[in-house]
């Protein structure tokens, strides 16, 4: 089985994997996953695609992830993943597209505007 690329994003996150049959090795960036994300809980958003079909064991997966922060770099990794998992067999698509994996989340931070604090936030008032 040749590698399977595809591409997840999250926020400004941008994810591009490299799926191959193997032991159940995970490396972004070229470090270890449990280096890379050292936070559990997104440890196990890296690993949700690989759960809901039962396979943690049977996949080598190759990372390169740029931008934004560590909770949208792993949620644009698990969406690569879960688009690998459907190119190589048709089968996972059902499971997978009911947990939300391969629904692109469009959500992005909403820019500053002039004359206000923040996006929304405006400046203090003072009556005097």
């Amino acid at each position: 089985m040749e590698a399977i690329n595809t591409v997840g994003r999250r926020k400004t996150s941008v994810s591009r994997v490299y799926l191959s049959a193997g032991k159940g090795e995970i490396k972004i960036n070229g470090r270890e996953f449990a280096e890379y994300f050292p936070v559990e809980t997104l440890q196990i958003i890296l690993k949700q695609p690989f759960a809901t079909i039962s396979a943690n064991d049977g996949y080598d997966v190759k990372v390169n992830v740029r931008g934004g922060g560590i909770t949208g770099q792993a949620e644009a990794t698990r969406m690569a993943i879960a688009r690998a998992l459907c190119e190589l067999n048709p089968e996972f698509r059902p499971a997978l597209k009911k947990e939300g994996f391969l629904t692109r989340d469009s959500r992005m931070v909403e820019r500053k505007k002039y004359g206000r604090a923040k996006a929304r936030r405006r400046f203090q008032f003072s009556k005097r």
